[in-house]
């Protein structure tokens, strides 16, 4: 038997290829010139030569499908069953493209099948046909189909309007639902359908546990069948006889609701379910005009378009959430008695589905999402670079090939670690500043402007940290004076002079190396958690002020780390701490992912128990507060002895890993 293909090798393509070579039958198959190695590729993914898939070289948009009269000579009487699968099934096309090839293409199919004497033409069409009908649309139903507004709706429907009013040759349709991926494999080739939010799925899988609920969406029902099962079926009705002028809706006769597909993906994927599920019809009862009015609304659809673009979800998509349309499939289980082809339950490889679209489909997977991808060849400012955390981050977009500008007080260390940087290969520029004194920064802002014209990324680390009780304090005002000075307005003052020239290339990052007592209110650290609480807040507020210019911020809630700043606390060299390398990592992900915020679960934990019983959550800190002593130093003695470390000091900190006490 011989058979001819439009979208041959394409997704629902490949697979019917490969039953039809099943049969034993020769496969010719339309491509463009361009394209001949798509075939080369299919004929090695099923192991036959150009003997058994056959090039047919042609356009789809041109009349007769473009095939010379020399190729149409040598088909003319020898084709059993002409499939028609070829179409734009991207719900984001524009109208021209869709209009070109669904319709258009669809005619010149008709024409070309016609030409070549084919004794069976099958179409592919879709249940966008239907529209967006309310109730149940039958496989006999054509012209009933309602409000084909949208271009896929409308060019799916003429397509197949084509066929029924042109086609001389005897035909058969086909509306399969949306089609996934093989329910045995998973295998996929492009983001649609339902796919469309398994990237929310997988934020939400990464912001929470999984046994936490979670509320999502309602909506109508989504027919979604695999592709295996659309195959099966299509290869099984063109083999049929006496099925000629039929339809047959490829769908699942029991499909799920939005919510209901989203909780079994979530399931798949690990993430929570959707315990409570938000249905809009719910708001059906405020007129039309006024939801549209608030639709339009500029921050509504401003904040719409950014949070559907985060999670990758095309606009077009929102609409058919409330699909109102059922399908009916007496035909399809006629011809199906008998056969063991049925539409398997979404549940039962949905697991599938999701390990292939996270392994191969991902966006993120097509990301450079490296250091060295996001920084080389880009301007980033890191202060108080000479030692800790700001030497670690350094010595890191050194080797990503970063413009690294490092400011630090010292300029003997600063020459030193220019030098070891530059050895290494990195293209290091340093300029001594003292980040407390504002006249300092503003000259540091422009010798960095005048040289290198902007900044990329700003690292604020350059900081001071006081441990001391407020009791031991209260003659010692200039402790909260000097470290307001350099972690708050030294930081700002550099915002302030970057920021100009990041909102006129509309891009730029801000870094601020904040702290985890910002989170836990570390008692001793109030000197210091005042002044790294005040820059998260102008940080905050300054994120609202540019989030449309790209301009944007991260705070790293940092643990505790070991470097110079805590050395005077010689208690700290018993309890846990993060490496100043560990804490460059951090930061490192900070520029290539760009949160809002970064910190340890302890930390967050600790945020959420201050906020939900903040008596508990001062009881806490007040236990740690008691447990662990003012330094020496703190509390105006010398001592050369080391502190002794209790069992339960330690248990105590290991419990509370990284927080300041």
């Amino acid at each position: 038997m011989n058979y001819f293909l439009t979208g041959g090798t394409g997704f629902i393509g490949r697979f019917l290829v490969e039953k039809l070579l099943a049969r034993g039958g020769t496969v010719h198959v339309l491509v463009r010139e361009q394209s001949r190695g798509k075939l080369d590729d299919l004929r090695e993914r099923l192991g036959v030569d150009d003997s058994r898939i056959k090039a047919v070289v042609g356009d789809l948009t041109s009349n007769s499908l473009g095939i010379d009269s020399a190729a149409m000579d040598a088909l003319e009487g020898k084709i059993d069953h002409f499939f028609h699968l070829a179409a734009v099934y991207d719900m984001g096309a524009d109208e021209e493209a869709q209009a070109a090839t669904n319709i258009e293409g669809t005619r010149a199919a008709v024409q070309a099948a016609e030409a070549m004497g084919a004794k069976r033409f099958h179409h592919v069409s879709s249940i966008a046909a239907a529209g967006l009908f309310k109730g149940t649309f039958r496989e006999d139903m054509f012209e009933e189909a309602e409000k084909l507004d949208h271009p896929y709706l409308r060019t799916k429907h003429e397509s197949e309007k084509v066929v029924r009013e042109e086609c001389k040759v005897p035909f058969r349709i086909y509306r399969p639902g949306m089609v996934i991926g093989h329910s045995k494999t998973g295998e996929m080739d492009k983001i649609d359908g339902p796919y469309y939010f398994f990237k929310m799925i997988q934020k939400i899988r990464h912001a929470l546990p999984q046994w936490v609920p979670t509320i999502g969406l309602e909506g109508g029902r989504l027919n979604i069948v695999p592709v295996d099962f659309v195959v099966n079926a299509m290869d099984h009705i063109a083999h049929l006889d006496g099925e000629d002028g039929n339809c047959f809706h490829l769908v699942d006769s029991d499909p799920y609701k939005v919510g209901e597909v989203l909780n079994i993906f979530s399931e798949a994927g690990h993430a929570p379910r959707m315990g409570m599920r938000i249905d809009s019809r719910m708001f059906g009862f405020i007129p039309p005009f006024i939801r549209q009015s608030v639709k339009n609304l500029p921050p509504v659809k401003r904040i719409t378009g950014a949070l559907l673009d985060d999670l990758g979800i095309p606009a077009s998509v929102m609409s058919f959430i409330n699909y109102p349309t059922r399908f009916d499939t007496r035909e399809l289980e006629r011809v199906l008695k008998g056969t063991d082809i049925e539409v398997p339950r979404l549940p039962s490889y949905a697991a599938v589905i999701w390990d292939f679209w996270e392994r191969n489909l991902d966006p993120d997977l097509f990301k450079d999402r490296t250091l060295k991808g996001t920084v080389e060849g880009k301007v980033c400012v890191v202060t108080g670079a000479t030692s800790g955390i700001g030497l670690a981050t350094a010595e890191k977009l050194a080797e990503a090939g970063a413009i690294l500008v490092i400011g630090a007080r010292t300029k003997e260390t600063l020459d030193e670690v220019a030098a070891q940087l530059e050895a290494n290969g990195g293209n290091v520029h340093a300029y001594q500043c003292d980040f407390s004194d504002m006249e300092d920064c503003d000259r540091f802002v422009k010798t960095v402007l005048d040289n290198h014209g902007h900044v990329d990324v700003l690292v604020n680390n350059a900081g001071r940290s006081i441990r001391r009780s407020l009791s031991l304090a209260f003659d010692r005002f200039h402790d909260f004076e000097r470290t307001m000075q350099l972690n708050y307005f030294g930081s700002v003052r550099l915002i302030m002079g970057f920021a100009p020239t990041m909102l006129e290339r509309r891009r730029g990052h801000v870094v601020n190396i904040s702290s985890i007592g910002v989170l836990t209110n570390a008692p001793r650290f109030s000197a210091y958690v005042a002044s790294k609480s005040a820059l998260d807040a102008f940080s905050r507020c300054a994120a609202a002020e540019w989030s449309d210019r790209n301009v944007t911020f991260t705070t790293i809630n940092m643990p505790l780390v070991k470097t110079p700043m805590i050395a005077p606390t010689k208690i700290y060299d018993s309890v846990p701490t993060l490496t100043p390398e560990e804490a460059a990592d951090m930061v490192a992900d900070a520029i290539v992912h760009r949160p809002k915020r970064i910190a340890t679960r302890l930390g967050v934990f600790a945020s959420v128990l201050h906020s939900l019983a903040p008596k508990v959550g001062e009881i806490v800190m007040n236990t740690g507060y008691r447990m662990f002593p003012d330094s020496a130093s703190a509390a105006g003695t010398k001592t050369t002895e080391k502190p002794k470390v209790s069992t339960e000091q330690v248990a105590f900190a290991a419990i509370m890993r990284g927080i300041h006490w």
